[in-house]
C-alpha cells in the first residue's frame, strides 16, 4: 500500500468519479496528492514493485527454490499472488546488468595490470638486489642435513622467486600489451590487398562473414592497437549487447518448447510464461555467480576461495537441474519422457544459444573502433 498523503477532495483526478476511501472504485487510481518530494520517485518505484505485502519476496523465493511454481500458479489463473512474468523479467534484467555495471565480473585492463606487475617486479629487485636468490636456495638444498635455520632461510627466499603461475601471468600480460605489428597475419595474409586478391581467386560461401572480419583486423592493425585493447573492447561490446541477445532469444526458446509439446494442450503463450520465469531465474543465478567471482578476486585465502568456487559450481549445476525439475512440474509428463524431452530441449537450446553468442562476438568485433 502506498504511503502518499490523501487529497481532501473526493473527486478522482483520473475519471472524475467520487472516491469514498483511498482508491477509486471505478478506475482504481489512488486519490493522493499530485505534488510529491523528489525522493518519492524512488520510494514509489520500490513500493509499487514490492507491494510490502510479500508479493515480491514471495515471487523471488518461489522463483529460486520452487522450480515451476510461478508458471503453474500463473497458468492456473492466480495472477495477483506473484509479480507478473514480464514485469519480473524486466526488473531482474535491470538489476542484473545494473550490478554488472557497478561490479564488473571481469577485469581485463592489461595496461594497469602491466604497471602493477612492473612495480611489483621492481620492488622484488630492490629487495633482492644483485643476489641470485635461486642459486642460494639450490645451494642450501644440496646439503644432506638441513637445519631448522636453513629451512627458514629457504622459506624466506622463496618469497622472492616468482612461481610458474606468476611467470605465465607476466608473459600473458606483456603479450597482450604488444601491438599488432607487421609480422602478424590473418589467415596467412599480411595486409588487406593480399587477402582480397586471394579471396577473389578462391571465393567461398562464407566470404560474407570472413571478408568483413579480415578487413576489420587489418583496419585495427593499421591503427596500431594492442591485442589487449581488442580483447577489452570485444568483451565490453559483447557485454553491452548481451541483454539484446537474451531478449532476442526469449521467443526462440519458447518456440522450441512449443515444437516438443502438444499444440492443443499447450499454447505458445504458455511456453512464453515458462520461458520468462526460467530466464529470470538464470539472470539471478548469473548475478549471484558474478558477485561470488568478485569475492574470489578480493580474497587471498585459499580456503575461502575454494569454498566460493564450490558455491559457484553448485549454482551452475543447480541452474541445469532447475530446468529439468521446472519442465517436469509444469508439463506434467512422465518422469522418463519428461527427462528425455528436457534433455533434447536443453541440448538444442545450448547449441542455438552458443551460435547466437558466437554471432554476437562477431558483431561485437566488427563494432570495435
Amino acid at each position: 500500500m502506498s504511503h502518499g498523503k490523501l487529497r481532501e477532495e473526493k473527486n478522482c483526478l483520473n475519471c472524475g468519479h467520487t472516491v469514498e476511501e483511498r482508491f477509486c472504485t471505478h478506475c482504481g487510481q489512488e486519490n493522493t496528492q499530485t505534488r510529491q518530494p523528489f525522493y518519492y520517485l524512488f520510494t514509489h518505484f520500490v513500493e509499487d514493485f514490492t507491494h510490502y505485502d510479500g508479493q515480491f519476496w514471495g515471487t523471488i523465493k518461489n522463483l529460486l527454490f520452487r522450480p515451476g511454481k510461478l508458471t503453474n500458479t500463473y497458468l492456473e489463473g492466480k495472477r495477483q499472488k506473484f509479480v507478473p512474468p514480464v514485469k519480473l523479467y524486466i526488473f531482474v534484467s535491470f538489476i542484473t546488468f545494473f550490478m554488472f555495471a557497478l561490479f564488473p565480473p571481469f577485469n581485463i585492463d592489461f595496461k594497469d595490470k602491466e604497471e602493477t606487475m612492473i612495480s611489483k617486479e621492481k620492488s622484488l629487485l630492490d629487495k633482492v638486489k644483485s643476489v641470485d636468490t635461486q642459486k642460494i636456495i639450490d645451494s642450501i638444498k644440496t646439503q644432506k642435513n638441513l637445519s631448522e635455520e636453513d629451512s627458514l632461510t629457504i622459506k624466506k627466499l622463496n618469497a622472492f622467486v616468482p612461481d610458474s603461475t606468476e611467470m605465465n601471468d607476466f608473459k600473458t600480460t606483456f603479450e597482450m600489451n604488444r601491438k599488432i605489428d607487421g609480422t602478424t597475419r590473418y589467415g596467412g595474409y599480411k595486409n588487406k590487398k593480399s587477402y582480397d586478391s586471394a579471396a577473389a581467386k578462391n571465393p567461398s560461401i562464407f566470404d560474407f562473414i570472413k571478408k568483413p572480419m579480415a578487413h576489420k583486423f587489418f583496419e585495427l592493425k593499421e591503427k596500431g592497437v594492442t591485442k589487449g585493447e581488442i580483447l577489452k573492447n570485444l568483451t565490453e561490446t559483447s557485454f553491452h549487447n548481451l541483454p539484446k541477445a537474451l531478449f532476442i532469444y526469449l521467443p526462440l526458446f519458447a518456440f522450441f518448447l512449443w515444437i516438443f509439446h502438444h499444440k492443443k494442450k499447450w499454447w505458445y503463450f504458455d511456453h512464453g510464461i515458462f520461458t520468462l520465469h526460467y530466464f529470470s531465474f538464470l539472470l539471478l543465478t548469473i548475478l549471484f555467480t558474478s558477485l561470488l567471482i568478485n569475492l574470489t578476486n578480493l580474497s587471498d585465502l585459499g580456503i575461502i576461495n575454494t569454498f566460493l568456487y564450490l558455491i559457484i559450481t553448485a549454482l551452475v549445476l543447480y541452474s541445469i537441474v532447475y530446468f529439468f525439475i521446472a519442465h517436469h512440474r509444469v508439463y506434467h509428463a512422465h518422469g522418463a519422457v519428461s527427462f528425455l524431452i528436457g534433455f533434447v530441449l536443453f541440448s538444442i537450446n545450448f547449441f542455438a544459444f552458443t551460435f547466437l553468442v558466437v554471432g554476437l562476438a562477431l558483431v561485437s568485433f566488427l563494432m570495435i573502433h
